[in-house]
């Protein structure tokens, strides 16, 4: 079974799926798509093929600094596009190990895009988390170390959804709601 949870950025995503993976007694197991793309940037090949689309103002201490590369595609849908085009490849490719490595387990897939991804529609439940603006922002600014103008940045580079796509649209993340969703399921 595979549940693809999606959200913008501070909904919780990663809090419901460590919930669920309590709730059902470790038998299910997490990836966070945006941890698969942070990995990446990490390829030799990949850091080389962002150095030729966007500079070498990306790089430093020799590594792909996310926050100068985020400064960079936030701001533009066509270079959102450009890394998606240099990633996307190398992210699938670990996504579909992960998937077969773990085919005997309850899989649960976090990610803000899924719902645009092929993996959305291999989702047996999916789950959106709606979670109001003001708490998205406090949340993240606070997890992430961010400045509410870099949180701004992030939003307006992130997409909107078709609640009528999912099985479940949660407006909080209620720990009873959760307790009865994963007994439903």
């Amino acid at each position: 079974m595979i549940i693809g949870i999606c959200g913008k950025s501070g909904s919780g995503k990663s809090t419901l799926a460590n919930q669920i993976i309590e709730l059902t007694n470790n038998k299910a197991i997490h990836l966070d798509i945006d941890k698969v793309g942070h990995s990446v940037l990490l390829l030799p090949e990949v850091k080389e093929e962002l150095i030729n689309s966007f500079g070498e103002s990306i790089i430093k201490e020799n590594i792909v600094d996310r926050k100068k590369l985020g400064e960079i595609v936030f701001n533009s849908r066509n270079e959102m596009n450009k890394l998606s085009d240099i990633t996307w490849q190398y992210m699938q490719l670990e996504i579909d190990y992960f998937l077969n490595l773990h085919k005997d387990k309850i899989i649960i897939l976090d990610w803000l895009l899924l719902s645009i991804s092929k993996y959305f529609d291999m989702c047996d439940i999916k789950i959106l988390l709606d979670i109001p603006y003001e708490i998205r922002k406090q949340r993240a600014i606070k997890r992430d170390n961010i400045t509410e103008e870099a949180f701004d940045l992030r939003e307006k580079a992130s997409i909107s959804y078709d609640e009528s796509a999912f099985d479940y649209v949660l407006k909080a993340n209620d720990k009873e709601m959760v307790k009865r969703l994963v007994k439903s399921l």
